[in-house]
């Protein structure tokens, strides 16, 4: 399964990047957007391509944003210019018993997103919450309405409260991360559920060029669209509420956009150009995965797939200093 597409996304992006062109000046009549996918600890996969693309010079290209759960995430970091702390704060400080802990199943959320909303996020690796209001490429933060699971987008929040409340309910499974947040008069739940990968949706509010980072190998996208099993957090979930834990997990979902990108005559395309950076080879990491090593090495790997991606366009791109060297494959599953 070719997940790549269309290089034009790339080289659209290095152009802007060679002429020095700013969201509401642009000549060229492109609008690119950035489309992060989520998946808990598996954004680190997403964490180390952000870094690359800012390495390279082009996360300034963007015209727009969008992210689910740990994508949101990725993507806020992007558009800021924080890619390097968007490849290091999986590792360095998520995969720690502080923010997951898969013993609190049953007595507390597994994943502590206080943790990471008011202690890593203020004084770990600052978000400037203003600065994202007032991005001039807006990010659109993807959640679900725990009433009917309709996938919806919050963006153009006037205060940094509400960008964190956005972000927890991103981010906000029942039992696993925490209730459902509301904001606006209704209650939101983690953005992967409705739309994990919502490249439709950004060629559907006017994107020409879509570049999607993957946080899953093309091999684990294939299998699984033959479904299979869930892992034990999800089934423990489902004891607690029937389906939920499994709906978290479908990655099927993903089905959708896999659709758009490998298929250049797909209907839905209307002729806007698609892009995905996808992982090579996997770390072994799901999405509540706690191993720092592991985790550290999908960072590793997302960084190698998006500087093998760039080089394509560049041959002679540098990436120095150059953060990440190269996993040994024997640590590899």
């Amino acid at each position: 399964m070719d997940l790549q597409g269309d290089d034009e996304v790339l080289r659209a992006l290095f152009r802007r990047r060679d002429d020095g062109s700013a969201p509401g000046s642009r000549t060229d009549g492109h609008r690119i957007a950035l489309v992060v996918g989520g998946g808990g600890m598996r954004g680190a996969y997403a964490g180390g391509m952000a870094w690359a693309l800012q390495q390279a010079g082009l996360t300034g290209g963007f015209d727009v944003a969008y992210g689910a759960s740990a994508g949101a995430f990725v993507a806020a970091a992007a558009l800021l210019g924080h890619g390097y702390d968007a490849s290091r704060i999986f590792p360095d400080d998520m995969a720690a018993p502080a923010f997951v802990d898969p013993r609190r199943l049953g007595r507390g959320p597994v994943v502590s997103l206080d943790h990471l909303i008011d202690h890593i996020l203020v004084h770990v690796r600052p978000t400037d919450w203003d600065a994202l209001r007032d991005s001039p490429a807006p990010l659109r933060v993807m959640v679900t309405d725990a009433a009917d699971l309709s996938p919806h987008v919050l963006s153009e929040l006037p205060t940094p409260a509400e960008w964190r409340l956005a972000m927890r309910a991103t981010a906000a499974i029942p039992y696993l991360t925490g209730p459902p947040v509301e904001l606006h008069g209704r209650r939101w739940v983690d953005g992967s559920i409705g739309d994990p990968l919502p490249v439709a949706r950004a060629l559907r509010e006017g994107a020409t060029h879509v570049l999607a980072l993957l946080t899953r190998t093309a091999p684990e996208l294939q299998r699984s669209d033959a479904g299979g099993s869930a892992p034990w957090w999800a089934r423990g979930i489902d004891r607690l509420v029937p389906g939920l834990g499994t709906m978290t997990q479908d990655v099927r979902r993903h089905g959708e956009s896999v659709a758009l990108l490998v298929d250049a005559a797909h209907p839905d395309r209307a002729g806007g150009h698609l892009f995905a950076i996808a992982p090579l080879q996997t770390a072994g990491i799901r999405g509540l995965t706690g191993d720092p090593l592991r985790v550290e090495q999908a960072s590793h790997l997302g960084h190698a797939a998006a500087v093998a991606a760039l080089r394509g366009i560049d041959p002679a791109i540098s990436f120095t200093p150059d953060e990440f060297s190269a996993v040994p494959r024997s640590t590899l599953r």
